[in-house]
């Protein structure tokens, strides 16, 4: 099946679009391009997002967004009814057209609740039916980069791209905030600021071991002085205070202390960052700060760093990318073969 393609006489009567977000803070970072697409191609007309709680933040100070709905998924909008009281709140808008980057049949029943007349996004999810402009799924566009499988959707309805780079704006008063952290822990202007995050959602599979990142940052302050930041959220807690009681040198443990937003900060901040396949790692690459991402059960080829500072670790195994949760083997050999000098090495390398 085709998707059926945007006539000229529809561009010209979209004035109002609604996006409907991702839900998760690495795949929204990979939206970016797409967003930046749907306001090359709608210039002039209002764009709103509809997104989760922590996804806004990558939203908030978007060049191609006009307006930010939450989809308060614990308060107001929770459960059956709230998925009605979203759509009502919705249709208030009256938007000529949604494009949903959210694969859910959920986005599909709440588009058409709220009676928006164009709706656009891929036949995921038995929800063909349910869009008037229905994307099918091709095997190929599985195998591509994820920024490239949200761009596909708008191509596919006669869209014209606007690059595939990265996007992501930090807030004024969020510079702030970081400049008096780290005055608070007494960082020197001339002091070279090291983040790891130890961490990454979706399971331990794509977690490199907390005793080898601990060893790393030793290397990385004996040779260069460096102030160690450990990343974390809330769930990351006992982690990083692991790795912290691990750690040999005066070490920042940030793990569950900052907002999403201060944590953007934090990253464009630093000069090295070290990490798991994970949302903080797309917003680094982002951000355009040097980044060394470490690869086992994931596949770098469809989600890896696209920042131009971004360098992939990963030691082939034939198992590997498995995209399990945890390691089907109970070895995470795709980890283990991860050297610590293996990692420093790239270290060196990105800090001449």
């Amino acid at each position: 099946m085709i998707a059926k393609k945007l006539t000229q006489i529809q561009i010209k009567g979209i004035q109002k679009i609604l996006i409907r977000s991702t839900n998760w803070i690495g795949d929204a970072i990979m939206t970016t391009p797409a967003v930046r697409t749907v306001r090359k191609n709608f210039p002039h007309a209002q764009i709103s997002l509809l997104a989760k709680p922590w996804v806004i933040p990558i939203f908030e100070h978007s060049s191609g967004i006009d307006q930010i709905i939450e989809y308060d998924i614990n308060g107001r909008h929770k459960g059956l009814k709230g998925i009605f009281r979203l759509a009502r709140d919705i249709r208030k808008y009256s938007f000529d057209a949604v494009i949903l980057f959210q694969n859910a049949i959920e986005a599909a029943i709440i588009s058409q609740l709220a009676n928006i007349p164009i709706r656009i996004g891929y036949n995921t999810d038995a929800r063909g039916l349910l869009l008037t402009h229905s994307v099918k799924r091709v095997d190929e566009i599985k195998t591509c980069h994820q920024t490239l499988y949200y761009l596909d959707i708008l191509k596919k309805v006669g869209l014209c791209p606007d690059g595939d780079h990265l996007e992501l704006s930090v807030d004024p008063l969020i510079k702030e905030a970081v400049q008096n952290i780290i005055q608070q822990y007494n960082i020197a202007s001339n002091e070279l600021i090291v983040g790891i995050n130890p961490s990454a959602t979706y399971g331990t599979a794509k977690q490199w071991f907390p005793e080898r990142f601990a060893e790393l940052a030793d290397k990385i302050c004996q040779a260069y002085s460096a102030r160690i930041i450990i990343f974390g959220g809330p769930g990351d807690i006992d982690l990083g205070h692991r790795i912290e009681s691990m750690i040999h040198y005066p070490v920042i443990n940030l793990s569950a202390k900052t907002s999403l937003g201060e944590a953007i900060g934090l990253i464009q901040a630093c000069q090295l960052f070290i990490t798991n396949d994970s949302g903080l790692m797309h917003i680094a690459a982002a951000l355009n700060t040097p980044l060394i991402a470490l690869f086992g059960s994931t596949n770098p080829i469809t989600t890896g760093p696209l920042g131009k500072q971004s360098v992939v670790v990963r030691e082939p195994v034939s198992c590997s990318p498995c995209l399990k949760v945890t390691c089907p083997l109970d070895k995470h050999i795709c980890m283990e073969r991860i050297s610590v000098d293996h990692v420093f090495n790239q270290v060196k390398r990105v800090l001449l």
